[in-house]
């Protein structure tokens, strides 16, 4: 089973740079979305029917900002919106989908970017988030998403210089630790030791070209799911995006 996660800034944005095609190309059967940034009724799904995803979106109340989606060949059992805290279900941050054997999140970590009060309630999100998700450690979660965090320095081209900057401080990097220890496994670095991997590039300096990115979208697996898993890519190539999505394969 290929499942794929991808933040597209912006899905009609996305569309209008190929998203569609590639992802036929592709064969996943599962996809998280993040930064869907559309409302649920302008969510254009007859694109993703007529390739044989049916499609589960969690968009947030501000138009043009933040949301997440599912799209999947595989009915789920259920569909989960949100984890019952209004600030960040009213941003349209998490999103589940209930399958048999295992549960695919899609989830949008808050950025600090944009100044102090925002990397505030990121903060706060990353406390409420690893309360919310530790007694479920047990279960087989599958967590795909942008996390907004480079956890170690090999994750970003220069942790020296971004050594302060929101993304790679040592609290989040600390936080990142933690949420692995209660049991997760980040799948590309648990396969690919390798420096140089990234998943999202500054639009400014010609990053892209340079390589001079973070690694900040990952798919993380409850320890149990791990026997299952087989690979685990970053799909660099694929440009609909500031960011790049990842993919991993698993027997499920």
């Amino acid at each position: 089973m290929k499942i794929i996660s991808y933040n597209v800034n912006g899905i009609r944005a996305a569309l209008r740079k190929g998203f569609a095609e590639w992802l036929k190309a592709t064969n996943a059967d599962m996809i998280c979305l993040q930064e869907i940034k559309i409302d649920a009724q302008q969510f254009p799904y007859p694109i993703f029917e007529n390739l044989g995803y049916g499609c589960y979106v969690f968009p947030a109340q501000k138009a043009g900002y933040s949301g997440v989606a599912i799209l999947s060949k595989k009915e789920p059992l259920a569909v989960e919106k949100g984890c019952g805290i209004a600030l960040y279900d009213q941003e349209g941050r998490i999103l589940q989908a209930h399958f048999e054997g295992f549960t695919l999140m899609s989830v949008y970590f808050p950025s600090g970017s944009s100044g102090e009060e925002r990397q505030a309630i990121k903060m706060q999100f990353l406390a409420d988030f690893y309360e919310w998700i530790k007694p479920r450690t047990s279960e087989n979660l599958i967590i795909c998403g942008d996390f907004n965090i480079c956890h170690q320095a090999i994750d970003i081209h220069n942790p020296q210089a971004n050594a302060n900057s929101t993304g790679f401080l040592p609290e989040e990097r600390a936080w990142l630790t933690d949420f692995l220890n209660l049991g997760f496994v980040d799948t590309f670095r648990y396969l690919n030791p390798e420096p140089h991997h990234y998943t999202w590039w500054s639009m400014r300096s010609n990053a892209r070209a340079k390589n001079l990115g973070w690694r900040i979208d990952y798919q993380m697996i409850s320890k149990p799911l791990l026997p299952k898993l087989r690979k685990a890519f970053i799909l660099s190539q694929a440009c609909h995006s500031d960011h790049c999505p990842t993919m991993i394969e698993m027997e499920l």
